[in-house]
């Protein structure tokens, strides 16, 4: 369903002020969830290459401190942002 932008933008335009910050917030959602997808979509892009080179599978394990390391980062960059 194509839609057309500038009457996306009037519509905002037109909302109240807190329903603006939801649709920005809503917005903000959309496009995490594209970048999430689009890393993902290079990961599988690539994992043939890795496994061909013969790298080792990371563990369970690996992958969780992985994923806390950048959470943690993501932490300290929000409070260093709201410093």
């Amino acid at each position: 369903m194509p839609t057309d932008p500038q009457a996306l933008i009037e519509k905002i335009q037109a909302l109240p002020a807190e329903r603006i910050a939801e649709v920005e917030d809503f917005v903000e959602f959309l496009s995490a969830k594209e970048r999430r997808q689009a890393a993902l979509d290079r990961l599988f892009a690539i994992a043939p290459a890795i496994e061909a080179a013969g790298a080792p599978p990371i563990t369970e394990e690996e992958i969780l401190a992985e994923v806390e390391a950048v959470r943690a980062a993501r932490r300290r960059s929000r409070g260093a942002d709201h410093s």
